[in-house]
């Protein structure tokens, strides 16, 4: 992990702020604001500083801090659900609520390349919780959404994503034979009448892993992948991969053969039914890593019934994985004390 230069970058842009920035933006390693991110489009924490309200070259200097900290493939899936969220702002003429650059900014400890640090980077439709120490990075939990997941006009036309997470969990699905289908869909419908109360909601609709709901005990459902043939445990697998895209390249395999150890305690889980057009859920869940995927009703578009164009995800690492929780014990001969049990 390139620590020297993501370090070089967040002093670089600190360097930028006045007194009244610094004190926005500027919060302890430990600080409890940092489990307060959200991905609606009216903010329900407002810290940091927001994008569409600094200097362009402020805005650049905190996009250089995602942008060193995060894999190529990453920076540009993260920038594409910034600008798909300035196309929806333009498509339902509310510009000021949803734009481009409609995201905060939030900075957690000192930048070092030494001691522990990182940063919050969210608004609709995109929340990063970055952890740095040393060559360590942790970069969850993650929500990262689109309404629509298409641009189909205007300069960033062609634009799309998730729509490899969709196509690879939809094959991982229809690839399973009739009994471990069976296994696997553990309801057949969105709105399954016997679904428990409360399991789907208007907010987050199927997800059970959003924001505010750090630590949420989350049981396994589903078909243990360690059950499945070869060929499908590879798009567990290549389906994973995706979900790892915004970690440095180093890192994303580090954490992909870690999951990969853990086949053995991994589910999958599906909601829906799993015709190329249909719309659906599914979670894959283990004591190492969960990742959902959402298709969901419209919240600005028209669509009462989830659509395959709207689309949520997001990563969670359970046991202490979130926020470098993990990592916070291990960090010995550093002044901070670290509060949380994660």
């Amino acid at each position: 992990m390139p620590i020297v230069a993501i370090t070089t970058a967040a002093e670089s842009m600190l360097a930028l702020l006045d007194d009244a920035q610094r004190s926005r933006v500027e919060y302890h390693v430990d600080s409890p604001e940092w489990r307060s991110w959200s991905n609606p489009e009216f903010l329900l924490s407002d810290k940091g500083l927001r994008l569409d309200e600094v200097s362009e070259e402020l805005r650049n200097a905190l996009l250089k801090v995602l942008e060193t900290s995060l894999s190529p493939e990453g920076y540009q899936k993260a920038r594409s659900a910034m600008r798909i969220n300035g196309f929806l702002g333009d498509l339902v003429k509310a510009p000021r609520v949803c734009n481009e650059f409609s995201y905060n900014f939030v900075l957690f400890g000192e930048p070092s390349v030494s001691r522990p640090w990182g940063f919050s980077f969210y608004g609709h439709h995109l929340c990063l919780n970055v952890f740095l120490y040393k060559t360590q990075v942790i970069i969850a939990p993650w929500f990262t959404g689109a309404e629509p997941n298409l641009i189909d006009e205007g300069p960033y036309a062609g634009t799309r994503i998730l729509d490899t997470e969709e196509r690879l969990g939809l094959q991982l699905m229809q690839q399973l034979d009739p009994a471990q289908q069976k296994k696997a869909q553990i309801f057949t419908s969105y709105k399954d009448p016997a679904l428990p109360e409360g399991r789907w909601n208007h907010d987050d609709q199927l997800h059970l892993c959003g924001a505010y709901r750090d630590n949420r005990v989350v049981p396994y459902e589903g078909l243990l992948v360690s059950e499945m043939p070869a060929a499908s445990r590879a798009l567990v697998s290549a389906v994973l991969e995706q979900y790892l895209l915004y970690l440095p390249r180093q890192a994303a395999q580090a954490r992909l053969r870690q999951a990969e150890a853990w086949f053995h305690e991994t589910y999958f889980a599906w909601i829906g039914a799993y015709g190329d057009r249909d719309p659906f859920y599914f979670r894959i869940q283990s004591p190492v890593v969960i990742v959902e995927f959402d298709h969901h009703s419209g919240v600005f578009l028209s669509n009462k019934e989830p659509a395959k164009f709207h689309i949520h995800t997001l990563l969670r690492m359970p046991n202490a994985g979130d926020y470098g929780m993990a990592l916070r014990p291990l960090i010995a001969g550093d002044e901070q004390k670290f509060i949380w049990k994660g």
